[in-house]
């Protein structure tokens, strides 16, 4: 187990480029086993779980080779099926809450899929509900195998078919979008996601030859066809790191550029850090936080307690309510967290409160943080990474606190951040992997 330790207090400076969009990558790099022709997809994240997945595509047949830092081509010309019933697909896949993705692809093309008890992180209650039921009103047949602890679908051809998602996943519609574009016939998702990242999958599917209206929209209309070709992709700069960075700015007193944001495809983020006080700057696409001596908590038109919540697309991210959450403590002024989606996402706050944070923990999905304007700087601890957002919201602090700090078990940083520590350091950071 790896451990940072931190030298926290000082002011950083400089630009920051954000890596490629973590959960971009893992719906299109599944999307590669829909077609047997070659699929080259640039600005790939080099993180833990984008690694593991690209090594069970391989082991599943697929040639992989590396352009480039980043870059990558696939060729899913040869799939071994048998693969998925062995013991290594199912330990790999099971560590890896991504694999899921595997399923629609493999279900449309080949008739049949396995997968796992996903893993990631502990955060909570992550149903498959969306996904297995999307997929069966396509006509796939569900079994769950509970020796092996896999569940198995199958259909000789899916059908397309009117479904209404009964929750608006990113996942979830993602499995069934890839599914339904060599369905037979045409398929209405009514309620879909409409993330950044769905956006991204639904155009590459469509230079590859898929029939889809709507793309955009929480209405998705998908004509199937016979088979699909190659393309290129370029994915997004990762919109957690973005609000990552920008609450990294705020809460370190420090000036910051970030470059290449895709400001439009960043929804409700800036505005949300925006009603923290935080000022920021657009100059062409790269987004400028100046360093702040203090910022002030807005309150809402009628004098109420400012409530910052996460909810579905275009509404704030959920893997930034903790950089929010910690951004708020050294802000002038009180706010609401509201985790509405994930049970168990604010219980790292402990940590905070021995950091000196004055944070009331209400219940599992909500937080008040009394924010101290500066007056009393957080101290170091020692503490443990419970989860990717957790421990990057759990950095941040470490880094604005007097002192020494060890965040144990960053391997689970490592999963969603390619290497955080340098591109920090590179800023000015004290930080040491040990």
């Amino acid at each position: 187990m790896s451990s940072f330790v931190i030298e926290g207090g000082k002011s950083l400076a400089g630009d920051i480029y954000p890596q490629g969009a973590k959960n971009e990558a893992l719906q299109i790099l599944c999307a590669v086993l829909l077609t047997p022709e070659v699929v080259i997809i640039h600005n790939i994240p080099e993180i833990r779980d984008v690694n593991k997945l690209i090594e069970i595509l391989a082991d599943m047949g697929v040639k992989v080779s590396k352009l480039a830092p980043g870059s990558y081509s696939f060729q899913a010309d040869d799939i071994n099926l048998n693969y998925l019933k062995s013991n290594d697909f199912l330990s790999k896949g099971g560590m890896l809450r991504g694999s899921v993705m595997l399923m629609g692809p493999l279900l449309a093309r080949f008739g049949t899929a396995i997968i796992p008890i996903p893993g990631g992180d502990k955060i909570g209650r992550r149903r498959m509900d969306t996904h297995f039921i999307g997929l069966q009103k396509l006509g796939a047949q569900l079994h769950y195998n509970q020796v092996e602890n896999f569940y198995e679908l199958k259909a000789q051809q899916l059908k397309g078919c009117y479904m209404l998602l009964d929750e608006a996943s990113v996942t979830g519609t993602a499995n069934v979008l890839m599914a339904s574009v060599l369905a037979e016939g045409k398929t209405t998702i009514f309620n879909a996601a409409c993330e950044p990242y769905l956006l991204q999958l639904a155009r590459m599917l469509s230079r590859m030859g898929a029939q889809i209206e709507g793309i955009g929209s929480n209405l998705l209309q998908i004509t199937g066809v016979s088979d699909l070709k190659g393309t290129q992709h370029t994915m997004l700069p990762d919109m957690i790191e973005i609000g990552s960075f920008i609450g990294l700015a705020a809460i370190t007193q420090s000036d910051i550029t970030i470059k290449n944001v895709h400001y439009q495809e960043l929804g409700m983020i800036p505005q949300v850090f925006q009603r923290l006080g935080i000022q920021m700057e657009l100059i062409d696409d790269d987004l400028h936080i100046p360093a702040q001596e203090t910022y002030e908590v807005q309150r809402f038109m009628d004098g109420a307690i400012m409530t910052i919540s996460d909810a579905p697309w275009p509404g704030f991210t959920p893997d930034l309510i903790s950089i929010a959450l910690v951004t708020a403590i050294q802000a002038k002024g009180s706010v609401l967290i509201h985790q509405k989606m994930f049970e168990s996402r604010l219980f790292f706050v402990d940590k905070l409160i021995d950091m000196g944070a004055q944070i009331i923990l209400c219940d599992p999905h909500r937080a008040t943080v009394i924010g101290n304007n500066r007056k009393t700087p957080l101290h170091g601890i020692r503490m443990t990474s419970p989860d990717i957002r957790a421990g990057v919201a759990l950095l941040l602090a470490a880094l604005s606190a007097k002192g020494t700090s060890i965040i144990d078990n960053i391997e689970q940083i490592d999963r969603g951040y390619q290497q955080i520590d340098q591109r920090l350091i590179h800023l000015g950071a004290s930080i040491q992997r040990i």
